[in-house]
C-alpha cells in the first residue's frame, strides 16, 4: 500500500518538475522569437529607472546608512517574531508571555546601549556641540 502512494507522489513531483522546465523553456523561447534584435550604441549603456547614469558607481556612503539598515532589519525581525507570538498567544500561555517579555527586554537593552554610546546620534559633531551649548 505504501509503494502505491509513494509511486503516485513521485509521479506528481515528476510532472511538477516537467511543468516548471516546460514553462521556463516556453518563456525563453517566446522572448527570443518575439524580442527585438536591433543593436545600437545605446544598447550597451547602463540604464536604470528611466535615467541614464552619470559618474562612477563607486560612491562612498557614510556608515550611518548601514547602521540604519541594520537597525531596521533587527527591529523588523523583532516585529516578525512578536507577530508570530501574538498569533499563537493562547497556545503558548504564560511561558510564551514570559519568553516574549524577555525577548523584548533584551532588544530594549540593546537599543538603550546603542543610544548611550551615541550610535543613534545622526547630527554631525559640530551641530551636537552647538545644541549642547544651547541647552546649558
Amino acid at each position: 500500500m505504501t509503494d502505491v502512494s509513494s509511486l503516485s507522489h513521485n509521479w506528481a513531483f515528476a510532472v511538477f518538475i516537467f511543468g516548471i522546465v516546460a514553462l521556463c523553456a516556453f518563456m525563453l523561447g517566446v522572448s527570443s522569437l518575439l524580442g527585438s534584435k536591433a543593436w545600437g550604441r545605446s544598447k550597451n549603456e547602463p540604464f536604470e529607472s528611466g535615467i541614464v547614469s552619470t559618474g562612477s558607481s563607486r560612491l562612498r556612503l557614510s556608515a550611518k546608512f548601514y547602521l540604519v539598515a541594520m537597525l531596521f532589519v533587527i527591529f523588523d525581525i523583532e516585529a516578525l517574531f512578536l507577530f508570530a507570538w501574538a498569533v499563537s498567544v493562547r497556545e503558548s500561555g504564560w511561558a510564551g508571555l514570559i519568553e516574549a517579555t524577555v525577548f523584548i527586554a533584551i532588544l530594549l537593552a540593546g537599543l538603550v546601549y546603542l543610544w548611550r554610546i551615541g550610535a543613534l546620534d545622526w547630527a554631525p559633531s559640530g551641530r551636537r556641540e552647538r545644541q549642547a551649548k544651547l541647552k546649558q
